[in-house]
């Protein structure tokens, strides 16, 4: 841009910014040829002032959450509206949002629904048409909405201040809950195929991969492997015997898996060799019986995996905790968890008469199972609210990612988080030494947090030498984690890695009220007990004490991964 185009520009913004400064917009939206002497040029100004603005660092604060164009690709069209990236406004809004045949995209909150077409300036606002100056666009394949324009559909109060290129979006409901009283993945498309288990006790494998399945919906659909999830693990388990959620785990996020249905079919052999066909990068979990986190996570994410006692031994089973005429199961008593669903939406009104048993109140969570589409509504049915057991545990898959994501994982636990040390404080340093086997970048550290509010931070330790040099890392990022859970952090700069550079991995872990907040593998049962230790290089220590070795001291391998991306080859 000249000198004298930037003047004039520069001119002209004073002018608008004095008009615009925290203006509130409304039902129709200004620009700038509502201004005297810009009506007839608004279509040359526009490009010119949006230059401006996107020369800057632009800011957009969502609840008081910052996002900064630095980090997240956010830019003002043509229309001075500000377009911000469809694939974080789940997060950034706590809403549902999901694109339909990559055309097509639904957002929810409460009970308002908007309704998106790419490069449609007609909008669907809880069934009324609306018109927008700046559709959904897509660009170098992401896709991008006017903030400003599509905030107020779902209660939000927008504010733009061109003086400081800065925007804001504030919650203006007063409502903490963000869901409505029923819901139903079946009716959004967002639920996976019926499967059935037979007569094997893999059910914890089904649940967790048609929970991985219904994360990934609509945007993309697939039918992963539980032959190869019970088969391909690193756990001692036989088929019959069943199994967790944290042997799922394991397995998905040590790349071990998932892959196709349709590469290893249910027969009860594995086919060997088989690459993970997704990298699962985030896994959340809610505590036990705290419906209001679930609703959210099965909102926001897609079905959760849980788990509850189940009186009945197959689909043709007859129970006194079953009312089979409605597909409806209550059970109140003292048994442990013995089966694994996936939760797929809930219904507050859900009548209590449905129940064969004497329930407290209305209410039920929307089950899928893993027995076939002839057991219960289609191979679903309606657990009650007071259910003894339901909701136990609880598990959202978050982040699932293609495996372009990172080139290499550094790990030492492939059956994950079987235990928890610590010093009977909330507060623990854990580290790990890995060997570069190339010269690489270290892009991301993964680990638990085995409670939720935990605060961590991570640092990276160059050419390790001894532990003396663990207390001396670079910080490469520190936060907060609302909710338990495996969590892979970027860091903020890629560091370069020489090859066969040791190098160490601290995370620092403080969880309230924990005593042994660090998730560690070890050999606790017979499942576990061919767990390596060989492959691990740990250390702990608590704070201002001494650096001792797991895997002599303790005989376990901290739950600490490293992924790093192959460095770009120099010319």
């Amino acid at each position: 841009m000249s000198y004298i185009k930037r003047y004039i520009v520069l001119a002209v913004l004073a002018g608008i910014a004095c008009v615009l400064k925290f203006h509130t917009f409304g039902s129709e939206f200004d620009s700038v040829d509502k201004f005297r002497g810009a009506q007839l040029l608004a279509e040359d100004w526009n490009p010119l002032i949006a230059d401006t603005v996107n020369e800057k660092q632009i800011s957009v604060a969502i609840d008081n959450k910052e996002y900064t164009s630095q980090d997240t690709p956010i830019f003002m069209d043509e229309n001075l509206n500000l377009m911000f990236p469809v694939d974080i406004l789940t997060e950034a809004f706590r809403c549902s949002s999901h694109l339909y045949d990559k055309n097509g995209l639904l957002l929810e909150k409460r009970n308002n629904t908007v309704m998106l077409g790419l490069e449609n300036p007609q909008i669907s606002v809880n069934n009324e048409l609306q018109k927008v100056a700046s559709p959904m666009m897509e660009k170098d394949g992401q896709y991008f909405i006017s903030i400003g324009e599509i905030a107020q559909t779902i209660g939000y109060q927008y504010e733009w201040n061109m003086e400081e290129n800065q925007a804001a979006a504030v919650d203006t409901s007063g409502q903490a809950s963000i869901f409505p009283e029923s819901y139903d993945l079946r009716k959004k498309g967002r639920v996976s195929v019926i499967k059935n288990q037979e007569d094997t006790g893999t059910c914890w494998a089904f649940a967790a991969l048609s929970a991985l399945e219904s994360s990934i919906l609509p945007e993309e659909f697939c039918q992963f492997s539980p032959d190869h999830m019970t088969l391909g693990n690193s756990f001692i388990v036989d088929r019959a015997e069943g199994g967790e959620y944290t042997m799922s785990l394991a397995y998905l996020l040590s790349w071990q898996g998932p892959v196709y249905e349709e590469e290893d079919p249910f027969d009860g052999q594995m086919t060997p060799g088989l690459a993970a066909r997704k990298h699962i990068q985030e896994v959340q979990m809610m505590e036990g019986k705290d419906y209001e986190k679930i609703k959210e996570a099965v909102f926001q994410y897609g079905g959760v995996q849980t788990s509850f006692y189940s009186a009945l031994s197959s689909k043709t089973a007859q129970s006194e905790f079953y009312n089979r005429e409605e597909n409806a199961y209550c059970y109140i008593g003292t048994e442990r968890p013995n089966h694994e669903v996936v939760i797929i939406g809930w219904d507050d009104n859900y009548p209590r008469e449905n129940f064969s048993v004497n329930v407290e109140g209305d209410g039920a969570f929307i089950c899928q199972n893993s027995w076939g589409e002839e057991f219960g509504e289609d191979g679903v049915f309606y657990v009650s609210y007071y259910d003894t057991n339901i909701g136990s545990h609880n598990v959202v898959y978050t982040k699932i990612e293609d495996t372009d994501n990172y080139d290499r994982i550094y790990q030492a636990d492939l059956c994950g988080w079987v235990g928890q040390i610590g010093f009977n404080n909330p507060l623990i340093y854990g580290a790990n030494i890995y060997t570069a086997q190339d010269q690489e970048e270290l892009s991301a550290v993964g680990f638990y947090a085995t409670g939720k509010n935990t605060e961590y931070s991570v640092y990276l330790v160059r050419d390790f030498k001894d532990v003396n040099a663990l207390d001396n890392g670079i910080l490469l990022a520190e936060g907060s984690l609302k909710n338990a859970g495996f969590y892979t952090i970027p860091v903020s700069q890629k560091e370069p890695l020489q090859s066969k550079e040791r190098y160490g991995i601290v995370v620092k872990l403080e969880t309230p009220g924990a005593v042994h907040p660090m998730a560690i593998e070890y050999a606790a049962d017979e499942s576990t007990k061919e767990v390596d230790l060989s492959d691990g290089e740990g250390y702990i220590r608590a704070d201002g004490g001494d650096w001792e070795r797991v895997e002599d001291t303790f005989s376990c391998n901290l739950c600490i991964k490293a992924y790093t991306k192959m460095a770009a080859a120099e010319n």
